[in-house]
């Protein structure tokens, strides 16, 4: 959920981007009223979403520090860990002495692609020679991933899931350490094979310590939803909801915010990514961001004054370019503590990591994270 992009995007070949503003007017303007009470109209031009004088939010714009532009990337550094230098990419497909112990390690037979390509078009182009000879399809994209595509009826979801293991584990490894080895099943048939929602990624873990480790060692509970978990190898988590869609992750931070005493929910709604920037959809993008505006009122419903609601973003992913890829931009942040009727102006944040460190001294912890807390600006009465 980019909002225009970063000084360095042109190295990204994301010269241009604004996921925001882009979908908005593709899509000839953008509802969101409960967003833009909170000041979302205040962060960038967004066709639809006026500017708000009074804001309920605390408003202001992230840069990302970390090299790289990718999900795991993003949320390490939301969490506090820069990445310094930016995983590997293959944009000539993998070496073949990889995919060779792809082969012996998994026990696959062999593989089909090993090229950069969209995923659901590859599934088309090479589907029917999937079902054929049993071979999964291997691909990769402007992000560091090694993604791999079986049908639900070839090759089983558990057995998808055990070969990205065994890939994460013995083949994505030293030089070859992606970010992310991801389970792409799909089901249909000849001209219609469609993408299932039991994706699963396979993150590297975490180079250095998280707020969440530091919460969970505190005795804080800290839950995920959606594909949190995954992105950081299960790691500083008391409890996971691996939800698949929008709505059933709206549905869950609802559930567990009514449930959570005290503690942190991280939730990550990929619908916004998976089926529509990388899509580049701008019309299903502006749907479900109004779809997720009208939860807007239900999720703060379950806050107690002195709670503290942050919505922000780990990467672009403009739907307008003719890229298919994230984009490298800054994110919107908007931040409601419970109880101040008018939000403060946050400014651009030189790095994700602001939002660690405002976690961190929520909870009344000490770290030594890179960048600067913003609590003090939003808790102020």
């Amino acid at each position: 959920m980019g909002c225009g992009e970063l000084p360095d995007a042109v190295r990204y070949g994301d010269g241009g981007s604004n996921t925001l503003s882009h979908t908005a007017s593709a899509a000839g303007g953008l509802h969101l009223p409960h967003l833009q009470a909170l000041g979302l109209g205040n962060v960038a031009s967004i066709k639809g979403v006026e500017p708000t004088t009074h804001p309920g939010a605390s408003v202001g714009k992230m840069a990302e520090l970390s090299q790289g532009k990718d999900s795991t990337t993003g949320h390490w550094e939301l969490a506090g860990v820069i990445v310094e230098k930016a995983f590997p990419t293959f944009p000539s497909g993998f070496p073949a002495t990889m995919m060779q112990k792809f082969v012996t390690k998994t026990g696959c037979e062999g593989f089909l692609g090993n090229t950069t390509a969209s995923g659901t078009v590859i599934i088309q182009d090479l589907g029917d020679q999937h079902l054929s000879s049993g071979w999964p399809i291997v691909y990769t994209s402007a992000d560091s991933v090694f993604q791999i595509a079986a049908h639900e009826e070839k090759i089983p979801l558990e057995r998808l899931y055990e070969i990205c293991r065994i890939t994460r584990e013995s083949v994505c490894t030293g030089e070859w350490g992606v970010g992310r080895v991801i389970a792409r099943p799909f089901v249909g048939s000849h001209g219609a094979f469609v993408r299932t929602t039991n994706r699963r990624d396979f993150s590297i873990a975490p180079f250095g310590q998280t707020v969440l480790d530091l919460l969970h060692a505190s005795g804080v509970q800290t839950v995920s939803v959606g594909k949190v978990d995954d992105l950081f190898d299960g790691r500083g988590l008391s409890a996971m909801h691996h939800t698949r869609t929008n709505a059933a992750g709206i549905d869950c931070i609802v559930e567990q915010a009514k449930n959570l005493k005290e503690g942190l929910i991280f939730a990550n709604l990929g619908d916004f990514d998976t089926m529509y920037g990388h899509r580049n959809d701008p019309a299903g993008f502006a749907k479900a961001l109004e779809s997720f505006d009208a939860a807007i009122p239900a999720i703060q419903g379950t806050l107690q004054r002195g709670d503290l609601l942050i919505i922000t973003a780990d990467h672009g992913n403009d739907p307008v370019m003719p890229s298919t890829d994230h984009s490298r931009e800054y994110v919107p942040l908007l931040c409601s503590f419970t109880g101040r009727r008018e939000g403060a102006n946050l400014g651009i944040r030189k790095t994700f990591s602001d939002v660690g460190k405002t976690v961190a001294q929520f909870f009344g912890i000490r770290e030594a994270f890179p960048g600067t807390s913003f609590l003090d600006l939003v808790r102020v009465e």
